[in-house]
């Protein structure tokens, strides 16, 4: 018994030094400013990745291709960079005012560029955190076109198999496949892959655009071609940080302009030194949650306010979701589209214009000048959680002088992992732990697990890890988490740097009250102890909309004082 638990715990901290390998290695190649994916560095990275094999990842370590992880990564990063032998990461340098067309990953918010046939920018406006997403990314589609490579380069002569020579063909074709043409392309590239002709039918669909339905084949095809010309002594493919990028890292630059729009629109509209309400979540589920019931209260006249929700969810209800985000802007709600380079759209609620008795919720009676304000702020990405909170949370300086922000609370709602449950469940934190340092941030949470009983959807209390990135996480790893005495319940990326900024500026700058609320809620989206329960298996669906207005709904009883 005790030989199986060291070896347990050796695998955990191997898993740990892969982590701690691979940061060490991203912020020496930052600081260098390029490198070679197919050099020393590169492979130094490929290593780690491959001893860590991560659960998103699934079949990284095997010879056979890694299907639904291919798809997790191609959909964050930018269409055609599979193509590409140059990949530029830059800071926010002018592009979106070229005639160059921003391209937008499906599953990420970031601009990216195609220069030329062989170059892509990706914009890195969100911090470190985005650049480590990226490289662990980029590694991983540099790890399966190698695998591509060893099954099709016969020989150094560059002699081909007869299947990559088919898959070529039809590439170079560059016309839309009929029935016939696909599932004889899908036959070669099964091959091609060490996947079964059933396993690429059931992701093919998923891989496609609407201008590029056969997309699968081409991403196949370019990894693959770029790692056999590298193989044969062709050109290089390189990784580039901008000079101009590696200078403004660090900096808070997009933070400060994102947090000083949202005081100035608060000082235009005489909000600012009312009581001041941050929640961190999504765009949707706050102004559905006090609007939607009544604007929609014909359209669903008898249903549940849970059935508008999971309908408002659902692609293709645009023209209801529009009707709500009309009636709320008529009705005290500010929208603040991102122009910070944060990606961070912004909504605030003056409730003071709001008429209650078309809410399903009841406010307690205080004087307009106490009236509380929210500022709805959309998802942060890893660190830069610190970099807006922090700055946000500081006074706003003027000419005249500094006035501070009266901030009574902050709620962090969102999804994460879990560790014991399933999809769909909730996780009430009682403290944040950041991974690879130790470093922990007890608190009290104004939610509890008993809030949420009798609402049929399981609650699970205690510390959760800020993980460094979630495509870095494995089973051994988080099972060390789990099972040890930090009892740890499931992991995200942002909650530590939530935490850090606010104890920063509640106890230490004193820029905000030293007793200012906190409540931590997220929603279960995937358990990576569950083989085919990762982010990679796909979405939640309409699973995740109970629990997402649950939480919201908790969140807004406790600001508008009605229990």
């Amino acid at each position: 018994m005790s030989s199986t638990k060291n070896i347990s715990r050796t695998r955990s901290q191997e898993s740990s030094a892969a982590i701690e390998r691979l940061y060490i290695t991203m912020r020496h190649l930052f600081n260098r400013g390029f490198y070679k994916p197919m050099g020393v560095s590169g492979e130094t990275l490929r290593e780690a990745l491959l001893q860590l094999r991560p659960e998103i990842y699934g079949s990284i370590a095997d010879e056979k291709a890694e299907l639904n992880g291919l798809l997790y990564v191609i959909e964050r990063l930018p269409i055609g960079i599979e193509q590409c032998r140059f990949i530029n990461l830059t800071s926010d340098e002018g592009y979106s005012k070229s005639h160059f067309q921003a391209i937008v990953p499906p599953k990420r918010r970031r601009n990216c560029y195609r220069i030329d046939d062989e170059q892509m920018n990706v914009e890195i406006t969100r911090g470190r955190s985005d650049i480590y997403d990226i490289l662990t990314h980029l590694t991983f589609i540099f790890i399966e076109s190698h695998k591509i490579k060893d099954r099709v380069l016969i020989d150094e002569s560059g002699e081909l198999t007869r299947d990559w020579q088919k898959l070529e063909q039809v590439i170079l074709q560059e016309k839309k496949l009929n029935l016939i043409e696909r599932e004889k392309a899908i036959s070669h590239v099964s091959n091609i892959l060490g996947r079964t002709f059933a396993e690429v039918t059931d992701i093919y669909d998923a891989f496609g655009t609407e201008s590029v339905p056969d997309r699968f084949l081409n991403v196949i095809y370019w990894l693959g071609r770029l790692a056999i010309d590298e193989a044969l002594g062709g050109p290089k493919r390189a990784i580039t940080f901008s000079p101009i990028l590696r200078e403004r890292l660090g900096h808070h630059i997009h933070g400060e302009i994102w947090a000083n729009n949202i005081k100035a629109v608060l000082k235009q509209n005489g909000l600012l030194k009312r009581p001041i309400h941050v929640i961190s979540a999504n765009m949707h589920s706050v102004m559905n949650s006090i609007f939607a019931s009544h604007v929609l209260k014909i359209k669903y006249k008898g249903k549940p306010d849970f059935a508008i929700y999971e309908d408002l969810s659902k692609s293709g209800n645009g023209k209801d979701r529009g009707k709500v985000e009309e009636f709320a802007m008529k009705n005290g709600m500010i929208a603040m589209p991102d122009t910070s380079g944060t990606n961070i759209d912004v909504q605030i609620f003056d409730t003071a214009k709001i008429d209650f008795s078309k809410t399903a919720f009841l406010k307690a009676n205080i004087p307009q000048e106490n009236q509380p304000v929210i500022i709805v702020m959309d998802y942060a990405f890893g660190e830069q959680a610190y970099e807006t909170i922090d700055e946000l949370l500081k006074p706003y300086k003027e000419e005249s002088g500094e006035t501070y922000v009266n901030v009574e609370s902050v709620s962090i709602m969102g999804k994460a992992g879990i560790l014991e449950g399933n999809k769909g469940d909730i996780m009430i934190p009682s403290a944040h732990i950041n991974e690879g340092t130790g470093d922990n941030y007890p608190f009290e949470n104004e939610l509890n697990a008993k809030m949420f009983d009798g609402e049929g959807i399981p609650v699970y209390s205690g510390s959760m890890i800020t993980v460094l990135g979630t495509s870095l996480q494995n089973k051994d790893l988080l099972k060390f988490f789990h099972d040890s005495t930090w009892g740890v319940i499931g992991l995200e990326m942002e909650g530590a740097y939530y935490q850090k900024a606010i104890q920063s500026a509640s106890k230490i700058r004193k820029s905000i009250h030293p007793d200012v609320k906190v409540r931590y809620a997220y929603y279960a989206s995937d358990n990576p102890l569950e083989t085919g329960s990762t982010l990679a298996s796909g979405g939640l669906g309409t699973t995740g909309v109970k629990p997402t207005y649950l939480i919201t709904i908790k969140i807004l009883e406790q600001i508008f004082n009605c229990i």
